[in-house]
């Protein structure tokens, strides 16, 4: 029994033995799959003796790979997003990634020159990095180069080849000799990775603002304001506000001072735009900066500037203080641009006081419904247009007048102008004889008339007649009382004569001699001052 078992262990290791050397003769033996990859150089050696039948002797269990990249179907993960799918997954050990193929001539001479090649390939549907591809070199070779160079360490050679893509290979050269006669072994290695990737996407969401209103305007007009909200970068921005705290004399049309905007959320790429009209108190330059922020701390700024400008007129009206009535009136109007805009549209209306009569006035005015008008137009800066309206008054009264000048976006301006009318009083004197000549002893009727050709009333109306030796007094009549003298003859004073009115005197003499007689008159009133005479000749035969 003990004798069998002895013979059974000797036949198990001749038949190991002829395993080996059946390798050696053949090319080589690859050893078993893992993380490593090895192939292997065969070196010619002597035939060896007879042996029992050949049996292959199992591979043993791989060893674990450093693999990444295939998920458990060996399929590449799907695409998501820009940057691909954020889910991978992998079976690991990973088969059949890379392979090594060692060609080499079958024999070589001795300390003769020959090369032999290296080739990795990536048979998987996925690339591989990290290959690195060792050769380890037997004892009896000497290395002569290698094609592409690699680094020698330890008796082997080491290329770096970083990653394989799918299907891709990288082929190595080796130049050397045999140093001695016995079986050359040449064994090479891979090492590599396959990466389970999970892929991430970056965003950089950027927010901008923009701003726009006119960079001039007039106090009249609104302020049409726009902003533009805009994320120019990647990846949602969340919770996106617009405030602008406007500056004082700015304000919004329903009267407040502060524009606040919730643009919610912006996409990538995605813009919001929002309007809102203001509106000036007055005249100036507006400088405002408008605030964009975000719930995760974003800030984008804009300003704008904006100048408000308004013409301003002034008007002024100039005419005489007195007036006698029946004489024309004439007032001169200036309007004058003071603002730092142009006065558009300037209108200037002069309202004329009742009854006036004769109205006349300066090139383009039209009289129309008690006024007169003139479309001036437009009046630059500092520019002034005259013009002037003449017309007659028609009773003797105070002439207040009034003109008013307006423009676009301009506030009306008024100019009052009073001139006093007033009338005078202009009495004329008159006296006729009735019976020129006369016989001695006969009677003479003189009538004495005083007439208002004026426009005002007179008062005081006084008369009185001196009588020459050669007449006397007979009597006399008339709107006043008359007291005799001697020779004079007064009448008490006429209180009122109104214009255009007149009063009537008569005084009755004898003549008493012939001659050449003068009757005397002299009329004062309290408007005249002064004394007016009056003579009238009578021949008295």
């Amino acid at each position: 029994m003990e004798s069998r078992t002895a013979i059974r262990s000797l036949l198990t290791l001749l038949l190991v033995a002829a395993l080996l050397l059946a390798g050696c003769s053949s090319g080589g033996v690859t050893g078993p799959p893992r993380r490593t990859t090895t192939a292997q150089q065969p070196t010619p050696a002597p035939a060896p003796a007879p042996a029992p039948a050949r049996q292959t002797a199992p591979a043993p269990a791989p060893a674990p790979a450093r693999l990444t990249a295939q998920d458990s179907t060996g399929a590449r993960p799907s695409a998501g997003g820009r940057c691909g799918s954020s889910v991978a997954s992998q079976m690991y050990p990973a088969q059949g990634a890379v392979r090594l193929d060692v060609q080499a001539p079958p024999q070589v001479a001795l300390n003769a020159p020959f090369e032999f090649t290296i080739r990795a390939t990536n048979v998987s549907d996925v690339m591989v990095s990290e290959v690195v591809v060792k050769e380890r070199l037997p004892g009896n070779f000497r290395l002569q180069g290698s094609n592409p160079p690699a680094s020698a360490t330890d008796g082997q050679l080491i290329w770096a080849l970083g990653s394989l893509d799918p299907k891709a290979s990288r082929e190595m050269k080796v130049m050397g000799m045999a140093t001695s006669a016995e079986c050359l072994r040449h064994c090479a290695t891979v090492d590599f990775v396959v990466p389970t990737c999970a892929n991430i996407e970056v965003v950089e969401p950027k927010l901008a603002l923009t701003k726009t209103a006119p960079a001039e305007v007039m106090l009249c007009d609104p302020i049409p304001v726009s902003f533009v909200v805009t994320n120019s970068g990647t990846g949602d921005i969340q919770g996106v506000r617009v405030l602008d705290t406007l500056p004082p004399g700015l304000e919004t049309a329903d009267g407040k001072n502060q524009i606040a905007v919730d643009a919610g959320t912006l996409a990538a790429g995605q813009s919001k735009k929002f309007a809102v009209n203001l509106k000036a108190a007055r005249t100036g330059t507006y400088i405002n900066r408008a605030v964009a922020t975000s719930a995760s701390g974003l800030k984008a700024e804009a300003e704008t500037r904006t100048i408000v400008h308004q013409p301003v007129l002034a008007i002024t009206k100039t005419g005489p203080e007195r007036l006698f009535l029946g004489r024309p009136l004439t007032y001169q109007i200036t309007v004058t641009n003071k603002g730092d805009a142009p006065a558009v549209n300037t209108v200037v209306e002069d309202t004329l006081p009742a009854g006036v009569r004769q109205v006349q006035a300066s090139t383009g005015g039209t009289v129309s419904g008690g006024k007169v008008v003139w479309q001036v137009g437009t009046l630059a800066i500092n520019a002034s247009r005259t013009l002037s309206v003449t017309y007659t008054p028609a009773t003797a009264e105070p002439q207040v007048n009034t003109v008013t000048a307006v423009a676009a976006c301009a506030d009306a301006v008024t100019a009052s102008a009073r001139t006093s009318v007033e009338g005078i009083a202009a009495v004329l004197l008159e006296v006729v004889d009735i019976s020129d000549p006369i016989e001695v002893g006969g009677q003479e009727t003189y009538v004495i008339t005083a007439t208002n050709q004026g426009s005002a009333l007179d008062h005081n109306v006084q008369i009185t007649c001196v009588l020459e030796d050669a007449q006397e007094y007979v009597s006399s009549d008339g709107p006043t009382r008359a007291t005799v003298e001697g020779r004079t003859i007064r009448f008490a004073p006429l209180a009122t004569l109104p214009a255009k009115q007149k009063a009537t005197w008569r005084v009755v003499v004898k003549a008493l001699r012939a001659g050449d007689i003068r009757f005397s008159v002299t009329m004062n009133t309290q408007e005249l001052g002064r004394p007016v005479e009056e003579t009238e000749a009578t021949r008295q035969y």
